[in-house]
């Protein structure tokens, strides 16, 4: 799912902040040693942070239903996931790096979710939106300088973009037929009251309608056993 995410953004920015250019798009750590080694014009998108926002977490389900109103399953609400991502720009001059991290912050600032059309795989097919955020602060337990220092390189302009990556875990839970038929019982031998105080016997070969049963019993081995139900034929 998170490779999903990169594909989304590669392809957005390819599209509309770049518009055919020849700058290359990769998702590199920006290291010292990969610094040295550029010597094309590139964009590099790293993701240095994957963590629940919790504040989007929602507890129980939905029931999903037919045509017919029965109920077909139910399912569990997602959880999301923010994916956040260094964007930095590598060029010759500061000014052409300064263009294009105007070029990309302009086009993410178009978009509050990801163009579904551009979302493909899992995510394509669970057909939630990839909510986009560009250019906030960041949490205040964790800062860019912080990351900069993490990964040994010096301190340059970049953009902090944020993707909210919901996951279905559960999918589509099925749930058993309805119900149709009151529930039946037989009992063989066996004395019941109904709720109107009536005794009925009730044989193995004499259905009994009573609006509710209870009673008691013991098996061939001598083991007790109590049943209760409400409305149905005392046959099985």
């Amino acid at each position: 799912m998170i490779s999903d995410v990169d594909d989304a953004l590669s392809a957005l920015i390819k599209r509309d902040a770049l518009n055919g250019t020849d700058v290359d798009v990769v998702f590199d750590a920006p290291t010292k040693d990969w610094s040295a080694r550029r010597n094309t014009p590139t964009l590099d998108l790293y993701l240095y942070d994957i963590r629940e926002d919790v504040r989007q977490r929602a507890y129980g389900s939905v029931v999903v239903r037919g045509d017919d109103g029965i109920a077909t399953g139910r399912v569990e609400p997602p959880r999301y996931f923010k994916l956040s991502y260094l964007v930095t720009a590598w060029t010759q001059r500061p000014e052409d790096e300064h263009r294009l991290l105007s070029a990309v912050l302009l086009c993410m600032l178009r978009y509050k979710v990801m163009p579904s059309d551009l979302v493909g795989g899992v995510l394509g097919d669970q057909e939630l939106p990839v909510h986009v955020h560009v250019a906030q602060p960041p949490p205040d337990e964790r800062s860019i300088s912080d990351v900069w220092t993490a990964l040994g390189g010096e301190l340059k302009p970049s953009l902090d973009l944020a993707c909210l990556m919901p996951v279905d875990v559960f999918g589509l839970i099925s749930v058993g037929p309805p119900v149709l038929e009151p529930v039946r019982l037989r009992l063989a031998d066996e004395e019941v009251q109904g709720r109107d105080g009536r005794i009925a016997a009730a044989r193995a070969s004499e259905p009994v309608l009573v609006e509710e049963v209870v009673g008691g019993g013991s098996d061939q081995l001598g083991r007790r056993f109590t049943f209760r139900t409400i409305a149905g034929d005392v046959d099985d």
